[in-house]
C-alpha cells in the first residue's frame, strides 16, 4: 500500500515501497491526486509494466543533448561529430528547456513544420530529427531514463526528394579543366582529375595516403568511407598518372604521408589539403555557382554507367550499398543514349 504524507508546503506526497520494486515516490498539490498516481503505479507493478518515469521529467531535453554529444558522438567519425554538433544548435533551441517525457510527437511534428517553414531542405530536417531518435533511443535502452517511446518515430518525416540531377556539360568541364590547370596549387587539378575519374567522395580524396595508392596495380584501398565500408576503387590510366604526379610531389613535407596535404595547423599536424575556398574562387569566376564539387562525384557513377558498366560493377566502384542510392546518384543524358538505341535495332 501506498503512504501518503502532507508537506510542510500544503503538498501531498505518495510513497510506494513494493517488495521486488525500488521505492517510488511523487510530490502532488493534492491529496486525490496523489491517490490516483499510486492506485496506477501500484497497479503497473503488479502487472509488471511499470516504469520509473521520474528521471525522464527531471531531465531536460538540453542537458540529454549535452550528454548524448558528451557520451555518444565522440565514437563516430570526426565529420560526423561535426555535423551532429551543428544539428545541435536547433534542437537546442526548440526542445532545450522541455523535459524528455514532455517532447511528444505532436511537439516533435511542430519543430518538423517550424524548420521546413524556416526554409530548411527536407533532408536537413530528417537528420536533425534523425539525430533527436537516436537521443531518445539512447535514452530509453542504455541511460534506462523511463521513457515509454520514442517520440521522433511517431512522426512523418520530410520526404527527400528525388535528388540532384546536376549534369557536368562539356563546355563547363573544359573551362574549369583550363581553370584548374591554371591553379597555383596542382593539387586543386590533381583532385578535381580524380573524382572525374573515379568517383569517390571529396573526403576519399584528400584523406588518401601514400600508403593506400597501389600505381603498379592500378588501385586505392579506401578503408575510412561515408558508409564505413571498405573498399577498393579500381583506377584508369588517367587517373593512374594523376596520383603518380600527386604521390612524387616535389614539395611533399617528410612529415606527412597524405597524398594531398595542408599547412600545419596550431597544434603543428598536417591536416588533408583544404581546396573548398579556391573551388569557390574558380566556379563565382567561370559563373556556374549552381555546381558543387559533389556533383563530380555523380557525373564521375555516371559516365561509368553510359561506358556500358554494370549496376553491380558500378556499385563495386562507387560504394553504394544499395541500387536505390546508386538510382539516385545516377542521371543519364537521353541524348547520350539515342546512338545505343540505334545500335540496338541494328543487331
Amino acid at each position: 500500500m501506498a503512504t501518503l504524507v502532507k508537506t510542510p508546503s500544503g503538498t501531498w506526497k505518495a510513497v510506494i515501497r513494493k517488495q521486488g520494486w525500488p521505492t517510488s515516490a511523487k510530490t502532488f498539490r493534492t491529496k486525490r491526486d496523489a491517490e490516483d498516481w499510486a492506485r496506477r503505479t501500484e497497479d503497473e507493478m503488479v502487472r509488471g509494466v511499470f516504469i520509473e518515469r521520474a528521471p525522464s521529467e527531471r531531465m531536460t531535453f538540453g542537458v540529454a543533448l549535452d550528454r548524448y554529444l558528451a557520451e555518444v558522438t565522440p565514437t563516430k567519425k570526426e565529420s560526423t561529430q561535426r555535423a551532429e554538433r551543428l544539428k545541435a544548435v536547433s534542437l537546442r533551441l526548440f526542445f532545450g528547456r522541455y523535459s524528455l517525457a514532455a517532447v511528444n510527437a505532436d511537439l516533435v511534428a511542430r519543430y518538423r513544420d517550424h524548420r521546413i517553414g524556416e526554409g530548411k531542405k527536407p533532408n536537413t530536417v530528417r537528420l536533425e530529427l534523425a539525430l533527436a531518435s537516436h537521443l531518445f533511443t539512447t535514452a530509453i535502452r542504455e541511460w534506462r531514463i523511463g521513457l515509454v517511446q520514442n517520440p521522433v518515430a511517431n512522426i512523418r518525416k520530410p520526404s527527400v526528394g528525388e535528388g540532384r540531377d546536376r549534369r557536368l556539360s562539356k563546355d563547363e568541364e573544359r573551362r574549369l579543366r583550363k581553370a584548374v590547370a591554371t591553379h597555383s596549387n596542382p593539387m586543386l587539378r590533381w583532385i578535381f582529375d580524380l573524382a572525374l575519374e573515379t568517383g569517390m567522395r571529396s573526403s576519399e580524396i584528400t584523406g588518401l595516403t601514400k600508403g593506400q595508392v597501389d600505381l603498379q596495380r592500378r588501385i586505392v584501398r579506401l578503408s575510412k568511407t561515408k558508409n564505413d565500408s571498405a573498399r577498393t576503387v579500381p583506377l584508369t590510366r588517367h587517373a593512374t598518372e594523376v596520383l603518380a604526379s600527386a604521390v612524387a610531389n616535389p614539395v611533399r613535407p617528410k612529415d606527412t604521408d597524405l597524398v594531398f596535404f595542408g599547412e600545419p595547423g596550431r597544434d603543428g599536424r598536417r591536416r588533408p589539403y583544404n581546396f573548398n575556398k579556391a573551388w569557390l574562387g574558380i566556379k563565382a569566376e567561370l559563373g556556374v555557382r549552381d555546381l558543387r564539387f559533389h556533383d563530380l562525384r555523380h557525373e564521375a557513377v555516371s559516365r561509368l554507367v553510359e561506358g556500358g558498366l554494370s549496376d553491380q560493377e558500378v556499385a563495386a566502384i562507387s560504394g553504394h550499398k544499395s541500387m536505390q542510392m546508386l538510382k539516385r546518384y545516377t542521371h543519364l543524358r537521353a541524348e547520350d543514349l539515342v546512338g545505343r538505341l540505334d545500335s540496338l535495332r541494328k543487331k
